[in-house]
């Protein structure tokens, strides 16, 4: 993992183009992009283990990553894959727990760290934050739902 260097401006442009900050004031942006940075990884590289505190709320700027727990046998399940401009991590970098899943680079990838102190402080004082927070929420929960529906309900031939 190599930490990199990056303007206001860029920071901002991430978080405009993120459905957790896209409509936020200009002056929150601001308050937000300085307390963020940019990390690349090399392919295999992980990113986090299960259980290791959570820097906060990520973003994938470029390239992919798979999300995945690991079995008692060691069997490897994938629950997701992370493309260009998707969020991870919201779970604990908004509750303050440690990070439920596993994460691993499948290529070379610059990954956005936003800190979840911050954000937790942003839920707090800004409603309209709170707001997109729990919107994203429940879409996520949705979604899950709906996998674990697939799963149970399902053969793997038809899943």
């Amino acid at each position: 993992m190599k930490s990199v260097e990056t303007s206001t401006k860029e920071r901002i442009k991430i978080l405009r183009g993120n459905e957790y900050f896209d409509n936020l004031p200009e002056i929150m942006l601001m308050e937000i992009s300085a307390h963020m940075h940019l990390r690349e990884y090399q392919r295999g590289d992980v990113l986090f283990w299960e259980d290791d505190p959570c820097d906060g709320l990520h973003i994938v700027e470029q390239g992919s990553a798979k999300i995945f727990r690991l079995s008692p046998q060691g069997r490897q399940y994938i629950v997701r894959i992370l493309q260009e401009g998707d969020t991870f991590a919201e779970v604990p970098a908004f509750d303050g727990a440690v990070n439920p899943v596993n994460v691993e680079a499948l290529e070379n990838c610059s990954v956005w760290v936003i800190d979840g102190e911050l954000l937790r402080g942003l839920i707090i004082s800004h409603p309209q934050f709170a707001q997109k927070v729990l919107v994203n929420f429940g879409r996520m929960l949705r979604g899950m739902v709906h996998k674990i529906s697939e799963m149970a309900f399902y053969q793997v031939t038809h899943r």
